[in-house]
């Protein structure tokens, strides 16, 4: 392989790697908003079944999600 060739495929792999970890924080911060959501919905009087219906999840998902599964 040549050195241009080399640079080039360093320089792509660690631009995808900063890719990565700024989706990465993106989720889990959007998973954080999604958990405390949840709660609020639940503790204004939603039960798990209809945050779930809302959000196009299974029940028990919506509980794991709450618990922090």
């Amino acid at each position: 392989m040549p050195v241009d060739d080399k640079h080039e495929a360093r320089t792509e792999v660690r631009e995808a790697q900063a890719e990565f970890e700024r989706a990465d924080a993106q989720r889990d911060k959007a998973g954080v908003a999604r958990r405390r959501s949840f709660e609020r919905a639940q503790k204004a009087g939603l039960t798990q079944r209809d945050i779930a219906d809302e959000v196009g999840l299974h029940h028990t998902r919506v509980g794991q999600i709450i618990r922090g599964d």
